[in-house]
């Protein structure tokens, strides 16, 4: 027979651990390992009964404490022995797993809640930065007036026979017990004997709603805008799920985005670069001044202090930065010719001393 592995060592926690560390190393294995999420793996069914069995001792002052003695040495009654009388498994389970089971914890399936639905939004630039309310037409289903969202024409409903009115089954597998929404009722609890002929006892229409969404400032790219009860309603009368909505915003021909902070390019002239200017420039917030400096280099970054993209769920704004492009003439006059051509003579050179320097480094290069 394989000798145990150390239930410490299974768990992944130091021998100093507390039940809360114990609980999390417990469900994150459970939640990867669990088999109603590798239906047919025995491997993954091993490693989640493995976990089980470490927590259940662990989890225990008095059997943690015989073990941490004996370890799996004679002195430890070992799983599933005397020493686990009055362990109820589907307890442990049930207080650390109950969303992960369908239900609540502390009861029961949430029954016949409808599903959630996503809605993509495209927004401009403006929109997504200053935020908006938006309109949006979306296709899903209607609660049925007639039977009031039951799906009986009676408008009553009966419990189902299959789960009593639980809205899931238990069935065991191997040594612990597993939850699963039930088949006849699909987890509602209840079932219709008079269905209605409107909703053919579904409770639920095709239709379509307008939805004024509120969108808040700062959202980008991915952004999830949930709006609680606006998703499919609920079978049988049950609660309506909930819409989320997902941003993508358009691109900007002036404005890049990264974070909050927004970065634009503004091209110069070569003289406004030399001599300095005050320029207009765009932001968010419509034109605004900046001074150019005298001898100002091609991609220099000037920054506008709060001109960029407002904090989403907080306070305060990025920053705008602006990148100044030289632009170089390509076409001149005779006039602008000469006149270049005489400030060329008066700086006593024909290039310009940065090229100079590099063709003399060139040549100290290569001899």
């Amino acid at each position: 027979m394989a000798q145990k592995r150390d239930y410490y060592e299974v768990l992944g926690v130091d021998r100093g651990a507390d039940e809360a560390a114990l609980k999390s190393a417990f469900r994150k294995i459970a939640l990867q390992y669990h088999p109603d999420r590798n239906p047919g793996n025995k491997e993954a069914e091993e490693i989640y009964k493995e976990a089980s069995e470490a927590y259940t001792v662990l989890s225990d002052p008095d059997k943690r404490a015989k073990y941490d003695r004996f370890g799996h040495g004679p002195g430890f009654e070992g799983f599933g022995g005397a020493g686990f009388a009055g362990v109820n498994l589907n307890d442990i389970f049930g207080e650390i797993f109950g969303e992960f089971f369908g239900g609540r914890r502390g009861g029961g399936m949430q029954r016949g809640r409808g599903a959630d639905l996503r809605y993509n939004l495209e927004l401009k630039f403006e929109e997504a930065a200053f935020g908006s309310e938006v309109q949006v037409k979306l296709p899903r289903p209607k609660r049925c007036e007639p039977c009031d969202g039951t799906g009986s024409k009676s408008k009553q409903t009966r419990t189902c026979p299959t789960c009593g009115g639980a809205g899931e089954v238990r069935f065991t597998q191997g040594f612990f017990a597993v939850s699963r929404p039930c088949g006849q009722c699909g987890g509602s609890g209840h079932v219709v004997s008079d269905p209605c002929k409107e909703c053919k006892g579904q409770g639920r229409v095709a239709g379509e709603s307008t939805l004024t969404v509120k969108i808040p400032p700062g959202v980008d790219t991915g952004t999830r805008v949930r709006l609680a009860g606006e998703g499919e309603p609920g079978e049988a009368g049950g609660p309506a799920g909930d819409l989320y909505v997902v941003v993508h915003v358009r691109e900007h021909p002036i404005f890049v985005r990264e974070e909050y902070e927004v970065l634009a390019e503004v091209p110069i002239s070569f003289t406004q670069a030399a001599l300095g200017a005050q320029i207009d420039v765009p932001t968010l917030d419509g034109k605004v001044k900046m001074k150019i400096p005298p001898g100002t280099q091609s991609g220099k970054v000037f920054r506008l202090k709060g001109k960029g993209i407002p904090h989403l769920h907080g306070s305060g704004r990025g920053d705008q930065h602006v990148r100044v492009l030289v632009e170089t003439p390509t076409e001149l006059s005779a006039a602008q010719r000469e006149l270049l051509e005489k400030f060329a003579a008066a700086c006593g050179e024909e290039v310009s001393p940065q090229t100079r320097n590099f063709f003399q480094k060139v040549k100290e290069l290569f001899g």
